[in-house]
């Protein structure tokens, strides 16, 4: 359940913001006194692509040091006496167990952030979420700086565990490479301008930048306990953000196995875990399923785009029946949706519960085998379209 932030919030960070500042970023920190210093000295030391240190009044720091029982708050506090000339701001609270949890922290920083860019940049200021345990790329910021001025609502970084456990390793290694390429097909299926290839597919706490004006419209992150800032991209992708999956903005973070949330990486990495022990391979939707749903969102999506709603219910029959949707059910959909990825989340929940023949899920290496074979085909295809081109292109000239 989505609740109130504690009354002692409003007081938090209420320091003086430097009037140069563009982009905040937010540590939520509860007992990190092993990784705290290496995250702060990621985030300190910050270049452009050239190598330069980056104007430090561009950028600030803010540091929640919640519900400790190590003396991560002292840590932060002295490290900030030490590099004066770095804007890093700490606070430190002990909230109620109702409030006790990784949703508040995220929420009071990111509203915190919010409202300090928004006093001296208005709505194009950008709030940034990282994690106390992680370590930010020496470009991060200048990158993240960058596909924001390109046009980007939010960007995603991408997400590198260190020290994998052994025994997760395997099934860790999979899932990437399964999300890999189902992002690389949809890239193929369904383009979209704002999020290229090459891309990745993550969009979570760790690396999340987004900017106040979009915060404020996907109304802001939601305050549950855990599963936060996957609950929030959803929200920014219902309202259409422009959310961009940068390659180049990258992000060190633990592999432990014991994580501060019930749900999150670190739960994942024992599941996989436990599932190494019992020689289990993790089920996803086939290349099949995923080729079909790309084809219809990309359908749906230029009837969506177009110009033109006079044929929206001809041509919206057409890809019912195409697809076996129920057309009225879909058409009702279209009609009554003010944002298109709104509108295709109705759809693939539908899809799901509607348990169709064509929704298959296959062991994970069978999947990836079949995704591999299907670019290298298309990769030959190509070449061979390209030599015909090339030989008519040279009789051509002969003539």
């Amino acid at each position: 359940m989505n609740q109130s932030l504690p009354k002692e919030a409003k007081f938090l960070f209420r320091g003086k913001v430097h009037p140069s500042l563009k982009l905040s970023v937010i540590v939520p920190a509860k007992d990190e006194s092993d990784f705290i210093v290496k995250t702060l000295d990621a985030l300190r030391i910050q270049l452009n692509d050239l190598g330069i240190a980056i104007d430090s009044g561009l950028y600030e720091v803010l540091v929640l040091a919640n519900n400790c029982n190590d003396d991560t708050y002292e840590i932060c506090k002295k490290y900030q006496q030490r590099y004066r000339t770095f804007h890093l701001h700490v606070e430190c609270i002990q909230f109620e167990q109702k409030h006790a949890h990784i949703g508040t922290a995220r929420r009071l920083l990111m509203d915190a952030a919010y409202r300090r860019l928004t006093s001296v940049t208005g709505l194009k200021g950008i709030i940034v979420s990282t994690d106390a345990d992680s370590e930010v790329a020496p470009d991060w910021i200048y990158h993240i700086l960058k596909e924001i001025a390109t046009g980007a609502d939010v960007v995603g970084g991408r997400i590198l565990p260190r020290d994998t456990p052994k025994i997760s390793r395997k099934h860790h290694l999979r899932d990437v490479t399964y999300r890999f390429l189902k992002s690389r097909l949809e890239s193929l299926i369904d383009p979209s301008d704002s999020n290229p290839w090459p891309r990745h597919f993550q969009c979570y706490g760790p690396s999340l930048a987004v900017t106040c004006e979009m915060y404020e419209r996907a109304g802001r992150l939601p305050i549950i306990p855990f599963l936060e800032d996957e609950e929030f991209r959803k929200a920014l992708n219902r309202v259409d953000a422009k959310i961009r999956h940068s390659p180049h903005v990258r992000i060190y973070t633990s592999g432990r196995l014991d994580g501060r949330v019930k749900f999150g990486f670190s739960v994942q990495l024992k599941h996989w875990s436990e599932m190494s022990l019992r020689s289990e391979e993790q089920l996803v939707e086939s290349l099949d399923t995923l080729i079909f749903k790309f084809e219809f969102k990309n359908k749906l999506r230029k009837i969506w785009n177009a110009e033109s709603k006079q044929t929206n219910a001809l041509t919206l029959t057409q890809v019912a029946d195409w697809s076996g949707f129920e057309v009225a059910t879909l058409i009702n959909i279209f009609n009554t949706s003010i944002y298109f990825e709104s509108l295709w989340e109705k759809i693939e929940q539908l899809l799901h519960g509607e348990d169709k023949d064509i929704l298959k899920f296959e062991p994970i290496n069978l999947v990836i085998s079949e995704m591999r074979l299907y670019f290298n085909q298309r990769s030959e295809l190509n070449i061979k379209v390209l030599s015909t081109e090339l030989v008519l292109d040279a009789g051509a000239l002969a003539g």
